[in-house]
């Protein structure tokens, strides 16, 4: 009748025969070194508790096809020049030989910086041309474009996604699933260097100046340490130009981050990559390296599902 609802009808179930699997693997020994010295006979493979036979066994696998998205935000623009730097360790380190790289840069908007090529200095000059964006932080978009653009790469190439971004994600129109599952399905590996904006902050210019005095003009608020006098230099030096407001904040937030989901952490589990999370910029490069280790270490094994 006019004013009722006909019950949504069941949509029958989609069934997709897969013909081969193919799974990246990464070994570490008990000191947490990557093992490159192993063959076919030291894996075994199981798919539902059922032992499959290998079809394909490769070390370092087929050349790279690689989307770096990075965050442009104006809330991490202390870490801008440190992220400037790191086009050259993208090429030296993670891309290796006949490499592809795009860059998607996102802030309020998302923006292709550059398109796929395997000339390391355009890719270069495009991390050190990086410029400051506004606020915002579509994170799930700058990783939804990423995606659509690795699905039409040739399905011989390693298809992998290297975010430079903090952990948060503001007026996305994307959700975080759907992008893993599409990620999934175009077998794409993401990983993630962890940027943190209350670090930045701290290092900000901002943050340089003393805090407002409680007292009036020309008068102190502490006794003067012994044998000093006190000027407005000498309790400056004294009570030091830090952010302890700040400080505590970062603190507390970094204690309690292990308790919230981190969605790089996510799609990096999700899709057997690596995150990292790195607090220094020194870190970032350490980082950096690490994925670049893992993605020229990585065993690529095939089998078809009995």
């Amino acid at each position: 009748s006019p004013g009722q609802q006909n019950p949504q009808r069941e949509r029958p179930p989609i069934r997709v025969q897969v013909q081969v699997v193919s799974t990246p693997v990464v070994v570490h020994d008990s000191r947490g070194q990557l093992m490159v010295n192993l063959d076919r006979n030291d894996f075994r493979i199981y798919d539902n508790g059922l032992e499959q036979p290998m079809t394909d066994f490769d070390m370092g696998g087929a050349p790279l096809s690689v989307a770096f998205v990075v965050e442009t935000s104006s809330r991490i623009e202390a870490l801008l020049p440190a992220m400037r730097r790191t086009g050259i360790l993208f090429t030296q380190t993670v891309l290796g030989e006949n490499a592809e790289a795009a860059v998607i840069g996102y802030h309020d908007a998302v923006n292709k910086l550059l398109d796929f090529t395997e000339n390391s200095d355009a890719i270069e000059k495009t991390f050190t041309e990086l410029k400051r964006g506004t606020s915002g932080a579509r994170l799930y978009d700058g990783l939804s474009q990423a995606v659509r653009i690795l699905r039409d790469r040739p399905p011989a190439r390693r298809r992998v996604i290297v975010t430079l971004a903090e952990a948060a994600d503001t007026g996305s129109e994307e959700k975080l699933g759907d992008i893993l599952r599409e990620a999934q399905l175009a077998n794409i590996t993401i990983y993630s260097v962890g940027l943190s904006s209350t670090a930045a902050d701290l290092r900000g210019p901002q943050r340089a100046a003393p805090a407002p005095s409680v007292t009036p003009p020309g008068t102190f608020g502490q006794t003067p340490r012994p044998g000093t006098i006190q000027t407005p230099s000498t309790e400056a030096q004294r009570n030091g130009a830090a952010d302890i407001l700040g400080a505590v904040i970062w603190a507390i937030q970094h204690a309690t981050e292990p308790l919230r989901q981190n969605p790089l952490e996510m799609a990096a589990a999700g899709t057997g990559g690596l995150h990292q999370s790195p607090v220094r910029d020194r870190s970032i490069e350490t980082a950096i390296e690490q994925i670049g280790g893992e993605l020229h270490a990585q065993y690529t094994l095939s089998y078809r599902p009995s």
